[in-house]
């Protein structure tokens, strides 16, 4: 095996490989070339759940009965939930593990593209992996990232292992409404959002896109549950995304949601409230405007503030009167966090975020925002009456081209899996 290339396997070999199998059958033709060239006694691609609190393999069964796994035609899917092993510390610590167990040795590598944790690679191989096989391992499960990214838009496969429970029409939706990646790693900025969705879809959405030098970033909230809710959000985010693929200034784009509201009334709900967001990379400049929205926090130098903004009305209401924007300049080592009102009011009002926040602060934001739905939960529901999401960017300044990573991560960036 050579040390060049794509973890010492030839990447016109994998390339060819992807392009002969079927969408769904990609990842299993990479992973069986990689195990030959590794000598691997066993390969295994295990996908993470959509809940962000379980792993999932997926396994091909023409025949048989898989206990314990959902199927869907000849694919099963086994769900493993996190339980603090082996596992779960691999891909929240985003480093490569191994384990002596069973007369073999079982080497797991996180899956990751720009901080996004897709899944994690297993290999069982029978002697004990040197440093350049773990090298090897690490790069072919940074090259199973790419594959899973080009191959999931093509089937339904990923889509259905990654959901534990049924979606409603409402939830289908929303969940098109999410970017594709709910988190984005860059060297000046991390970011990394979450929605716990209600049993009966509150409207609750985020987004972000990276140009040249700017983040554009939003989080909103339409009013009522269910199909009209997220009706009401399909054109907000629509008007977001189309004023801002056109080049609109962040007044723009909160213009084109409301008129999108307004022109449609009353066929969807009655308003929607966001906050949008764009940041200069280059300086850490950040414009804001409040439409209705609660209020950001700034977790800065150990504390957490509330960030002043001018009030704005939601969008779909009062149409002539004009937005403001403000302004603010962020420092390296800030955290922003931008949040739904499911976060803050009935139940989870008891969460006593700005605290959490401050104990939390060592976490990635990838991290961290799982952890704080999994308190929401605990204190709200475990059936939540509304949407909560939020969206956590931290800034890190030096935009260019310092970013340092290993397989996808920055390891620097990584959280401690015994926190949190």
């Amino acid at each position: 095996m050579t040390e060049d290339g794509m973890s010492g396997v030839d990447l016109n070999e994998v390339l060819l490989a992807v392009e002969k199998a079927a969408p769904v059958d990609a990842v299993e033709a990479v992973t069986r070339s990689i195990g030959v060239n590794l000598d691997a006694l066993s390969m295994s691609f295990l996908v993470a759940d959509m809940s962000g609190r379980a792993l999932v393999r997926l396994v091909h069964v023409p025949i048989g009965y898989v206990p314990g796994g959902r199927r869907h035609g000849e694919d099963v899917a086994m769900v493993l939930p996190f339980d603090g092993g082996l596992q779960e510390q691999a891909l929240r610590a985003q480093r490569v593990l191994v384990e002596y167990a069973d007369d073999q040795y079982v080497v797991r590598a996180p899956v990751t593209q720009r901080g996004e944790a897709i899944g994690l690679l297993e290999i069982a191989l029978s002697a004990a992996p040197t440093d350049g096989i773990l090298q090897r391992v690490s790069r072919a499960a940074h090259t199973l990232a790419f594959v899973v990214i080009a191959n999931r838009r093509h089937t339904d496969l990923f889509e259905w292992g990654q959901r534990t429970s049924p979606f409603t029409l409402a939830a289908e939706i929303q969940r098109r409404l999410l970017p594709a990646s709910f988190t984005c790693e860059a060297d000046s900025f991390t970011l990394a959002a979450w929605l716990e969705p209600a049993a009966s879809i509150g409207g609750d959405t985020f987004d972000y896109s990276v140009a040249r030098d700017l983040l554009h970033f939003s989080i909103t909230d339409a009013v009522g549950h269910g199909v009209h809710s997220a009706l009401t959000a399909t054109l907000c985010v629509g008007g977001l995304r189309n004023a801002r693929r056109r080049g609109g200034t962040l007044l723009e784009q909160a213009q084109a949601a409301d008129e999108a509201l307004v022109d449609n009334a009353p066929a969807v709900s009655p308003f929607a409230t966001g906050l949008l967001g764009r940041l200069d990379l280059s300086t850490g400049s950040l414009a804001l405007v409040n439409a209705g929205h609660p209020t950001p926090l700034l977790l800065r130098d150990g504390a957490t503030q509330a960030v002043a903004l001018p009030a704005n009305r939601p969008f779909g209401v009062l149409r002539h009167k004009p937005y403001r924007v403000a302004g603010l300049e962020l420092r390296p080592g800030d955290r922003l966090v931008l949040l739904t009102d499911g976060m803050l009011e009935r139940g989870a009002a008891a969460l006593d975020l700005p605290t959490r926040l401050q104990h939390l602060s060592a976490l990635h934001p990838r991290e961290a925002v799982r952890v704080l739905g999994d308190l929401v939960l605990e204190v709200a529901g475990p059936v939540l009456p509304d949407d909560a999401c939020l969206m956590i960017l931290d800034w890190h300044g030096g935009h260019g081209d310092t970013r340092r990573t290993v397989a996808g991560a920055d390891p620097h960036r990584a959280s401690d899996p015994h926190r949190g």
